[in-house]
């Protein structure tokens, strides 16, 4: 428990950069950026860094896309004052097992939370962050239930520190169910007893510059992330440890330059230079993902809003692990928390490598402010390779994003780099019994559409892979009642070298199918409702035994007593469907929250 303060500590700074330090600037941070509405922008997909296409050129109504002076992220709000609701909250809970026997818990809770935002030109960024504290009743009145607390939120955040430089940095603290082989889901309405619990933290940070030289547009950024799980207690079967493949830690490094001038201004078509170096180190057997790339690009305007990009480059990738500690007989070892234990003194073999010539061609398109869209199709990995992004803002109340996306990583990257692709403003959506952060947002502003991490805590295995998805996001405000639609797809194939443990891994593949659907909005000037359901399917390669599909509906209403304070009651069902676990669960809650 003693990391829960400084845990929180980063999340809110991640997210609320000091204004004062922008003063030396002349900046106002409630400076906006001009009246009118631009297109969403979608969650970068490109595999490097910077987008490479169509930097520069005009939409299908005259106004010219890139360029900038980077003080912002594209897309986010243009103004938003500074906005802090603190929160208590004192709650009784139900839950009634129905399969796959009978068995009632009743049990308390208290939670202490914050939910926070500005948004400016040259600053800004949301929080949403909760503490929370089981009380058990006992064996009679509370079995399976024990006294415990938890910390989980989301931030994201940026600031100007000078003309074309800006720092973001972003954080997350999450509670997911996890089997000892990996599979993951966020956590539902329902407990989760200590031997399934895992807590995935996360923190991010780097500046990002982008400038003018003469014609040319020069930008460049670094990332450095740090995640961590906090694995369940040790498995015992038959006084059998059962052995946990759970990432650790892994610490991800990132940086992209690229220097490209833009159609018409210079040449009748735009070029680009760039390049790019990645790095992850994950504590289980050492493992190493090293990648470095340099490519050039052309784009091809071919009508209004219309451009042919591509490019071709050199890559280097190489994915490394050592082995585990043996025995004299040559089994492995396994460490007093179920975790196998690496063997510094083993030689580091090689997972994966590739080397030689890249190259992608593509589309472009950006028929108006409200709309772009980008395809691209080509040879990485050894492979075919595909990955674009989807963008339309039907208008002011509602958006639409999609993205395809390939990569090689492992869980760390992943979770960095979708946490640096959530919109700047916010606002997070929570279980409605548990008050757990459920993986999904709702952006404010221009970036209105609805977004989940689903696909990025789908799995938390060890070993490195190749990530490739797709993920559809759609929101919509009609009166006063905010919809919000997320489906996605992800796949991971896991490396692991010969003559390690990981070879036992490699080749395998993990697929998860997710989506999350949110109804809710104000019933009067004094009341209000959530709707909320769930559904995913994990198909974990490698044994049957591990696939599981998870169900669950909530429903919440809450409605104010008088001044800051209001009651709460909320109802959930849960199910998880497989050959380990098969269990029903349903939960009932009645509480008090008081708003500062």
């Amino acid at each position: 428990m003693t990391r829960l303060p400084v845990i929180a500590a980063l999340l809110s700074a991640g997210a609320l950069f000091p204004a004062p330090a922008f003063a030396q600037y002349n900046w106002s941070d409630d400076q906006v950026t001009g009246g009118r509405e631009t297109a969403s922008a979608p969650a970068s997909t490109s595999p490097y860094g910077a987008d490479p296409g169509g930097q520069g050129y005009e939409d299908g109504e005259g106004d010219s896309y890139g360029g900038g002076d980077g003080s912002r992220p594209s897309g986010a709000p243009t103004r938003q004052r500074l906005r802090i609701d603190p929160y208590i909250e004192a709650n009784q809970i139900v839950t009634q097992r129905i399969e796959p026997d009978s068995e009632t818990s009743v049990y308390g809770s208290v939670a202490a939370g914050v939910d926070a935002s500005v948004q400016g030109r040259r600053a800004g960024g949301s929080v949403s962050l909760r503490y929370d504290r089981v009380i058990s009743y006992g064996d009679d009145l509370s079995p399976n239930v024990g006294d415990g607390d938890s910390l989980s939120g989301i931030a994201r955040g940026y600031g100007a520190i000078a003309p074309g430089v800006t720092i973001e940095a972003g954080g997350l603290a999450a509670r997911t169910r996890v089997d000892s082989g990996g599979g993951a889901t966020v956590a539902s309405g329902q407990p989760i007893d200590a031997d399934n619990e895992a807590r995935v933290y996360s923190v991010y940070a780097g500046p990002s510059i982008s400038t003018r030289m003469g014609a040319a547009e020069v930008s460049a950024n670094y990332r450095f992330g740090y995640n961590r799980v906090e694995e369940p207690a040790v498995g015992v079967v038959d006084n059998t440890v059962t052995p946990i493949d759970v990432a650790q830690e892994s610490v991800v490094h990132s940086a992209n330059a690229r220097v490209g001038i833009a159609p018409q201004a210079v040449l009748p078509v735009g070029v680009g230079i760039g390049g790019g170096a990645y790095q992850e180190d994950v504590s289980n057997s050492d493992q190493r993902v090293r990648d470095l790339y340099a490519r050039a690009d052309v784009t091809v305007p071919v009508g209004p809003g219309l451009a042919v990009v591509g490019g071709v480059g050199y890559e280097n990738v190489e994915v490394s692990n050592r082995d585990v500690v043996r025995d004299t007989n040559g089994d492995p070892v396994l460490g007093a928390d179920g975790r196998y234990q690496t063997d510094e003194n083993s030689p580091r073999r090689i997972a994966f490598e590739t080397e030689g010539l890249i190259w992608d061609v593509g589309v472009v398109w950006k028929p108006s402010r409200r709309t772009q869209l980008e395809a691209h199709y080509g040879r990485r990995y050894d492979s075919d390779s595909y990955y674009g992004t989807f963008s339309w803002q039907a208008s002011s109340r509602s958006a639409v994003n999609a993205s395809v996306y390939n990569s090689i990583s492992g869980f760390g990257g992943v979770i960095t780099n979708s946490l640096a692709n959530l919109p700047v403003g916010f606002e997070a959506s929570r279980n409605a019994l548990t008050g757990d952060f459920t993986g999904c947002v709702t952006g404010t502003g221009t970036e209105g559409s609805a977004d989940c991490l689903g696909g990025a805590l789908s799995s938390v295995r060890s070993a490195a892979f190749r990530n490739q998805g797709a993920n559809l996001a759609y929101s919509t405000q009609m009166g006063r009642l905010s919809t919000g639609l997320t489906l996605g797809y992800d796949r991971r194939e896991f490396f692991g070298a010969q003559g390690t443990l990981l070879e036992l891994a490699d080749g395998t593949v993990d697929q998860s199918y997710y989506a999350n659907i949110s109804v809710g909005g104000p019933l009067d000037p004094f009341s209000g409702f959530n709707l909320n359901a769930y559904a995913s399917y994990l198909d974990k390669g490698g044994s049957d035994l591990a696939d599981a599909l998870l169900l669950g509906a909530s429903a919440a209403y809450n409605r104010t007593l008088f001044n800051n304070l209001s009651a709460r009651a909320a109802v959930s069902i849960d199910r998880i469907d497989s050959d380990l676990v098969d269990e029903t669960n349903a939960s009932a809650l009645i509480g008090l929250r008081y708003d500062f």
